[in-house]
């Protein structure tokens, strides 16, 4: 047993100095082992790419090494294309291999898949038709007849370029589908006239096409009137000298329609992991929130909550940043929100817990001051307790009087003993309680006493 410093069993000072530094060695060796810093190492999510040799493979590895560089991951799945990128989107959502792809807009999506959109890239991609000798295009009657190539079987460009080929029906155009380089190849042989890609302008597979391959970004006929029959695209411009400033290639701007790459979700990704995605993807692309709050969500997928909130907020919250944990159980609103009603009714709670306290005591004033007024005596216990019992006041009357005080103090005792372990009562708050019964039971000590004394 320890006793008082010097004598036998208690600590000396060097001990308590040794043991205070090892408790603050500790808390230091807690605080380094779960380091609250702001990091991404609750990132561990996989993500549908494209082509190894694709920009789409590209960027999502990008986004690995700015995950991986603040201690996270993120798998780069390769693919054949958006459309097979769907697909598995979709089918991960019950094994949760996969969490999130990049698919390009306008590419039809599975009937009632539970698909969520995250954001849109502020790098659109455009869709190239290159060709040979395409001067002659003037309007859109001169694209009769043409061989034209658009992509292979399912990928983002063969389902758009599907979607194109509705408004063109009376142009009988020739379609066939290969593989993106057998395209070119093909138009560099003359066996297509045409061949369509959705491409990033920047790709080296588009300068390659133009500066080495000797091929020309067509000027597709009227095509903003085009764009307007589809929701998903809209006009840009392919400058001259972009693919190439010495040549000057293309030789003039060129109007394509471009549209945008989309982050899509299936669910499997905890929010804490979503927003420490986007914290990657907005730090890659500096105006990825700009982007996204101006041009909102053009179609496609509904916008997942989290990342609604991630763009209205400039970036992640308090909780997504030092606590992304707690962003897996509610999202930050939520938890303000439980901490206002749980305010609320701790509020509620205590005034409550006041009035059943002051109603206690007013209810003893009452009896002191009836009791009082019976026996002609000054209020409290000290008076009555020095009171006689063959004093006038102390008739069989008043007798039966003061048995009826006992009870009402009685039922008064219990009714605070019960109302004290109540929930209501703040911890510490019953010590009022405590006094009141203290008082409750000195008024029923003296009544007692004096009820009892036997007349002199």
């Amino acid at each position: 047993m320890l006793g008082r410093p010097g004598t036998p069993g208690s600590l000396s000072p060097g001990v308590k100095t040794a043991a205070f530094f090892a408790v603050v060695l500790l808390l230091v060796a807690v605080v380094a082992w779960v380091d609250p810093r702001p990091s991404l190492r609750h990132v561990r999510v996989s993500m549908l790419s494209g082509t190894t040799s694709g920009n789409y493979y590209a960027t999502v590895d990008k986004l690995g090494a700015e995950v991986a560089r603040r201690g996270g991951r993120v798998l780069n799945l390769a693919s054949a294309g958006a459309v097979e990128n769907v697909q598995r989107l979709v089918d991960g959502a019950t094994d949760c291999k996969v969490d999130f792809a990049l698919v390009q807009d306008g590419v039809v999506l599975p009937a009632g898949d539970k698909l969520e959109q995250l954001g849109r890239l502020p790098r659109k991609e455009s869709l190239v038709v290159l060709g040979r000798g395409t001067h002659a295009l003037r309007v859109p009657a001169d694209l009769k007849d043409l061989r034209l190539g658009i992509g292979p079987v399912g990928s983002g460009t063969e389902q758009v370029m599907q979607q194109i080929l509705v408004q063109l029906s009376g142009l009988d155009l020739v379609v066939s589908t290969q593989s993106f380089d057998a395209q070119l190849d093909m138009v560099e042989r003359g066996q297509l006239d045409l061949a369509a890609m959705i491409i990033d302008d920047g790709a080296q597979l588009l300068a390659d096409a133009v500066t080495k391959r000797g091929l020309e970004i067509v000027q597709v006929p009227d095509v903003a009137s085009l764009g307007h029959r589809l929701p998903f695209a809209r006009v840009g411009v392919i400058e001259a000298g972009q693919i190439d400033y010495v040549h000057k290639l293309p030789r003039q701007d060129i109007e394509v329609l471009q549209v945008d790459t989309l982050i899509l979700s299936n669910g499997c990704a905890s929010n804490g992991a979503t927003q420490g995605l986007l914290t990657a993807v907005s730090k890659n692309f500096p105006t990825f929130l700009h982007y996204n709050r101006t041009h909102g969500n053009l179609g496609g997928p509904p916008m997942a909550t989290v990342a609604e909130n991630f763009i209205n907020d400039g970036g992640p919250d308090l909780l997504g940043r030092y606590a992304p944990w707690a962003v897996d159980v509610m999202p930050l609103p939520t938890w303000i929100q439980l901490g206002v009603a749980l305010s609320l009714l701790f509020s509620g709670m205590a005034t409550w817990h006041r009035f059943r306290l002051w109603r206690i005591d007013a209810s003893r004033v009452k009896i002191e001051r009836d009791i009082a007024a019976l026996l002609a005596l000054g209020a409290g216990a000290h008076p009555i307790a020095a009171m006689t019992r063959n004093a006038p006041q102390t008739g069989p009357e008043v007798q039966a009087q003061v048995e009826a005080f006992l009870v009402r103090l009685a039922v008064l005792s219990e009714r605070c003993r019960r109302q004290s372990v109540s929930i209501l009562v703040p911890m510490g708050a019953e010590m009022a309680y405590r006094y009141q019964e203290k008082l409750i039971a000195e008024l029923l000590d003296a009544l007692r006493h004096a009820s009892d004394r036997p007349a002199r």
